[in-house]
């Protein structure tokens, strides 16, 4: 249900924007985030920090789109969310010597640490590639191949990368159990136990 509110703000983005335009489309993508994270407070009690970052930048790029009727805005929109997201796992790594996806995911997975900084990696990259092929679309194509794309392109793309990840994850991801089991002992050439 969580992941359907994620995709929220985007599918209304598309549907406004193919019956009224991409003004109307903006200011849906507003009113549709704010709901959401209504919702998900209401619903959980709490909203995650990039929600409100995406609220945050949503109002922004929306906004400036609104008040100056340039486009321009809210392409930019997706690229500065990939290119903070990105920021902050090189941040959070780099500076404060945290894995920040190690920081969400480690009540669900059990890596080991060369892992967990190859997944930091790997999702850095992956956002800032995803930010530049953002720019790259809006200023090569019209916008409505921009709108088609960052429903269906950039939302596919996404979905990719995530079960390549967790192809990639299932080779090394350990339990508790098998952590805590000890092995089972062998006999050696003396006939010992």
């Amino acid at each position: 249900m969580k992941l359907l509110m994620d995709l929220f703000p985007i599918a209304l983005f598309f549907v406004a924007f193919k019956l009224a335009g991409i003004y109307v489309a903006t200011g849906v993508a507003m009113v549709a985030t704010l709901v959401q994270i209504a919702w998900l407070h209401f619903k959980y009690g709490k909203v995650e920090p990039m929600q409100w970052i995406s609220l945050g930048i949503i109002t922004l790029f929306g906004g400036a789109t609104l008040l100056t009727h340039n486009d321009t805005f809210i392409k930019w929109k997706p690229t500065i969310l990939f290119w903070l997201m990105a920021g902050i796992l090189i941040g959070g790594q780099l500076l404060m010597k945290k894995n920040f996806i190690k920081s969400l995911m480690s009540k669900q997975l059990a890596l080991p640490d060369d892992i967990w900084q190859k997944l930091l990696w790997s999702w850095t990259v992956f956002f800032l590639v995803k930010g530049g092929l953002n720019l790259w679309v809006a200023y090569q194509f019209d916008t409505d191949t921009w709108v088609n794309y960052k429903l269906f392109g950039s939302m596919g793309l996404m979905l990719l990368f995530v079960l390549g990840q967790g192809v990639y994850l299932s080779r090394h991801v350990t339990s508790d159990s098998d952590a805590a089991e000890p092995k089972p002992e062998t006999k050696n050439n003396t006939g010992e136990t």
